[in-house]
């Protein structure tokens, strides 16, 4: 009988990607380096990511080997991977800072050419949310 056991790690993000209504990389960031490791596989992935998930219902979906959970808001589409393993609601936490974080940036106007406008504070709240795959969740008193 195998007893293997999954240790618990603060590393529980394996990706986060923002994603046009055409499925076209705005933004991503991949912390695992097993995992996606050239820009190719990465692009093949958000590709077979967006065409499973742009005309869903649901917010979550495995996909190769991965948990992921997605939001979506008139023309962008949030995704947050994690093993497939992963707390799901930890994952779902994370994209809903990353959304609220982006919302509070673009003033609620969240759509591609806000966000592109906007890319440089964007980007410093994403990686303020997530450091090396290590989720950053702090709260004020």
């Amino acid at each position: 009988m195998d007893n293997h056991v999954l240790e618990p790690s603060l590393y529980v993000i394996k990706g986060i990607a923002i994603l046009d209504n055409d499925g076209k990389r705005i933004l991503a960031k991949y912390y695992d380096p097993n995992t996606l490791s050239t820009a190719k596989e990465q692009k093949v992935f958000e590709k077979n990511l967006f065409n499973k998930t742009h005309r869903a219902n649901t917010e979550i979906i495995m996909l190769e080997n991965m948990t992921c959970v997605y939001k979506s808001n008139v023309d962008l589409y949030f995704y947050v991977m994690g093993s497939n393993h992963e707390n799901e609601l930890i994952l779902v936490s994370v994209l809903n800072c990353l959304y609220d974080s982006i919302s509070q940036i673009l003033r609620k106007n969240v759509e591609k050419r806000s966000l592109m406008e906007n890319l440089d504070v964007v980007m410093l709240a994403l990686d303020e949310i997530c450091d090396s795959g290590c989720f950053n969740q702090q709260r004020s008193s």
